[in-house]
């Protein structure tokens, strides 16, 4: 064996092996048990970074180490590989984005293969092919036919720059995330599935995910907002064209009797009537266009309005409210009108500030203790005040019996209701770019739209184009618009799909990419479903893994797979930082994992990603500890071959080992009992791997005595070798072959403690005086009490300290230590 240790040949030699061999495909078997493990797919942005090279390595450790427990193991990849960034890069580039696409995804590849992970590439996807975007198509032509789609005009968040619609989540303050241009709201024709459907399935079911971080499971409970509260109308004092009332909705109903004004959003059908007689309010309304829907910008806006000169009645009392349109209401979030309590809202409360209205409060707090509505609204809950005339039976309720009260006051006069409502909104999966599916629509000359036939799928995007950075390809191309139905002309879509799409399903198609009879082989997918350990990023909980959910159910639906949850087990990695922030371009604190790799080897790189911090923790880059890392498997593979040079040991006989064989033994075996309890159970790899470090300088400091050590230390070295095969698999692989195994390491099985070598005949214990420690003592691991404490007094430098004294307690904590006290 080469005492030196050279990453770049074992790598290669080790990778070499797994390709010629096709390690590491799988398919299906009903009779053994299944694992699927799966880390979020990457978009194919050119190079990887050490977030990538964190997110996988977990993952390819999880999948090493079942595999080695016998499990039939499914670790898939491919790209999320829409998207606009191939547009801005095609710009840039003089390209199309598709030739950008393809190339950036053949770099990546031979990254992550430089890396080592394990997986079955012969299942890889890229959601760009027509191959796979062909069947997300036909899904959503059923959905369509199922009702679960639909189409309307909606105010949108709108980049002017990039020309397409944001997500809540993509605006921040006030801004594009990609170019920081400043959002306006928009309203055009958008195609929405209606997730809200699902709301309450998506919401209950995840009492179910016991594998899933709480801080998940909460993010999305409050994304989907189940909320009871009373849906009511307000009529207006004077009708306005065909409207005569318009209905709001509120979780504070107690709060009822302190309205004083009614606010309507821009767009609310009653504030365009109005607008069409009023030059002043149109204007008004379109600039509430030109700001963003996000509901974070809206909390911290200037809130703004305008009188609509007309007044609504209030449902109990009668009085007239004067009628306002406000910046801070918006169509899309209930029914477009919120009542105004200034006193016990803060947003009113700004609103009536601003505009000299009346603040009247209704809400004390039930402790009794005084507020201060010059300063800001009182909006916690509390008991009723200052109900007058029919109503003020209702003072002195609290929060439950003011809400059943003021329910079934306005139950009974028609004008309300008890109702549960979603903060969750439909899904809008409507962009204007081109690099995106098609939506599979053909738009009819007299008007209306059909579903593309399934014979006519996919439909195809172009992609030998030229990219102006301006309008998409399709939409600027009147002939690729044009298609045909049963002899009568018809003209395709131009939106193409928002690519959370593509990312719903991927996980379901890794189970049969080949199939082409359908979306999914209901076989395969129920043999792999659901997912059982799945890896990524925090900043994914909300949209991406509901959506998943949601398709997982929908798919369901179809009879496509049988399962109610994707992803059974859900780890969300920290991020890599270095100097305390997080790496990026724009803070030039990157580091290329490309150059690691070069430098110091695949396995370095994995080694001080597992090693350095808890998987859900966030990681600080160090130069020195991947330097130490580097120095550790340099040690480990010198102690290999100078154990290879002390000759072949003979077979392990555990009758005839000494105390010191014994020992290290021991050590081997709660090494491997602790190591398996960390990947399997706990999941902190970075304990792991500081117990086999650990076992290592044991064997490192261990005196070959006896005909017996060699064989010890095989033994010890063999299971060091198996533990550390998942986290670094290549040295892991050529030291398995220098012992002298013909079997791959991937096909070895994992290392079982055996409980009758860690049963100690000794232990150590401490022996304190006065709280103070003494000595250290070595007692039969069965001792009585009596006999630990007769040992302890007769050590030498424990009687010296009570040597005179009255001994006044002697405590024994079994298995650690004996305190004497003594005065």
């Amino acid at each position: 064996m080469d005492p030196q240790y050279v990453p770049g040949d074992i790598e290669a030699r080790a990778q070499q092996y797994w390709q010629q061999n096709d390690s590491f495909a799988v398919s299906a078997d009903p009779s053994r048990e299944k694992y699927y493990c799966l880390s979020m797919f990457p978009y194919p942005s050119g190079k990887l970074h050490m977030g990538h090279v964190r997110n996988y390595s977990i993952g390819d450790v999880i999948s090493r180490y079942q595999r080695m427990l016998g499990k039939n193991v499914l670790q898939p990849m491919g790209w999320d590989a829409f998207g606009l960034p191939a547009e801005n890069a095609a710009v840039k580039n003089n390209s199309a984005p598709a030739a950008w696409t393809s190339e950036n995804i053949d770099y990546m590849r031979g990254q992550l293969k430089r890396l080592g992970f394990g997986y079955d590439w012969n299942r890889e996807l890229a959601t760009c092919k027509p191959d796979y975007y062909r069947w997300e198509q036909w899904f959503f032509t059923r959905l369509y036919e199922k009702g679960l789609v639909y189409k309307k005009t909606s105010a949108v968040n709108w980049c002017p720059h990039d020309e397409t619609v944001l997500a809540n989540e993509q605006v921040i303050d006030g801004g594009c995330w990609r170019c920081d241009t400043p959002v306006q709201r928009k309203e055009i024709p958008q195609w929405f599935i209606k997730i809200t459907d699902y709301a309450e399935q998506l919401l209950d079911d995840l009492d179910s995910l016991e594998g899933w971080p709480e801080q998940v499971k909460t993010m999305q409970r409050n994304w989907i907002g189940r909320s009871q509260g009373v849906q009511m109308r307000f009529d207006l004092a004077e009708g306005v064209a065909e409207h005569d009332h318009f209905e709001v909705y509120t979780t504070r109903p107690d709060t009822l009797l302190g309205v004083t004004y009614v606010s309507l959003a821009a767009e609310h059908p009653i504030s365009l009537q109005l607008a069409k007689n009023n030059a002043e309010l149109a204007a008004f309304i379109d600039e509430c266009r030109n700001s963003s829907v996000a509901e974070a910008d809206m909390a911290t806006m200037e809130k703004r309005g305008m009188a609509a000169g007309v007044d609504a009645i209030h449902p109990l009392t009668g009085e007239r409210v004067p009628v306002w349109i406000a910046n801070y209401v918006l169509m899309d979030y209930g029914t477009g009108a919120v009542m105004a309590v200034p006193a016990h809202d803060q947003r009113d409360y700004e609103f009536a500030q601003k505009y000299q209205l009346t603040i009247k409060q209704v809400i004390a707090p039930a402790n009794g203790e005084d507020i201060d509505l010059d300063s800001e609204a009182f909006t916690e809950k509390g008991k009723l005040v200052n109900a007058e005339g029919e109503f003020a039976t209702f003072n002195g309720l609290d929060f439950e019996s003011a809400f059943d009260a003021i329910a079934n006051a306005l139950v009974e006069r028609d004008k309300g209701r008890v109702t549960t409502n979603y903060r969750l909104r439909d899904w809008g999966v409507s962009r204007q770019r081109y690099w995106g599916a098609p939506i599979p629509i053909f738009n009819l000359p007299e008007g209306g739209e059909i579903p593309v036939p399934a014979d006519k799928l996919p439909i195809l995007l172009p992609e030998d184009v030229q990219m102006d950075g301006v309008q998409s390809p399709i939409k600027a191309d009147p002939e690729w618009r044009k298609d045909a139905l049963n002899g009568e002309a018809v003209e395709r879509e131009t939106d193409t799909f928002d690519t959370f799409m593509e990312s719903s399903w991927y996980y379901a198609r890794f189970t049969c990419p080949d199939f082409d009879q359908g979306m999914l082989d209901p076989e395969q997918a129920n043999y792999w479903l659901p997912v059982d350990q799945y890896v990524g990023g925090i900043e994914h909980a909300i949209l991406h893994l509901l959506y998943a959910r949601f398709f997982h159910k929908l798919m369901r639906d179809e009879g496509l797979l049988n399962s109610d949850e994707p992803f059974k087990q859900l780890l969300c990695q920290g991020m890599v930082l270095k100097d305390g922030a997080k790496m990026s371009k724009s803070k030039g604190n990157t580091v290329d994992p490309q150059a690691m790799i070069d430098q110091y080897g695949a396995d370095t790189v994995r080694l001080f990603i597992m090693f350095a911090a808890p998987p859900e923790q966030s990681l600080e880059w160090s130069d020195s500890a991947v330097e130490g890392s580097h120095r550790f498997l340099k040690r480990l593979w010198k102690l290999v071959a100078t154990h290879l040079d002390a000759g072949t040991p003979p077979a392990l006989d555990v009758s005839q080992l000494n105390d010191a064989q014994k020992e290290l033994r021991r050590k081997t075996h709660e090494t491997i009992a602790k190591v398996s309890d960390d990947f399997g159970r706990r999941l902190t790899f970075n304990t792991a791997i500081a117990a086999v470090m650990e076992l290592i300088n044991d064997v490192s400091r261990f005196e070959r005595q006896g005909e017996q050590c060699l064989a010890v230390e095989r033994e010890a070295i063999e299971a060091a070798v198996r533990l550390l095969g998942p986290i670094v698999p290549h040295i892991s692989h050529e030291l398995w072959q220098q012992l002298g195994h013909s079997e791959p390491l991937i096909d070895s099985a994992w290392p079982e403690a055996d409980e009758q070598a860690m049963v100690r005949d000794s232990i150590e214990m401490v022996v304190q005086v006065n709280g103070k420690v003494r000595a250290k003592i070595n007692v039969a691991a069965d001792a009585d009490a009596d006999s630990i404490k007769a040992t302890a007094k007769g050590h030498a430098n424990v009687q010296k300290f009570i040597d005179g004294l009255t001994i006044r307690k002697e405590i024994v904590v079994p298995n650690k230590l004996v305190n004497i006290v003594a005065n």
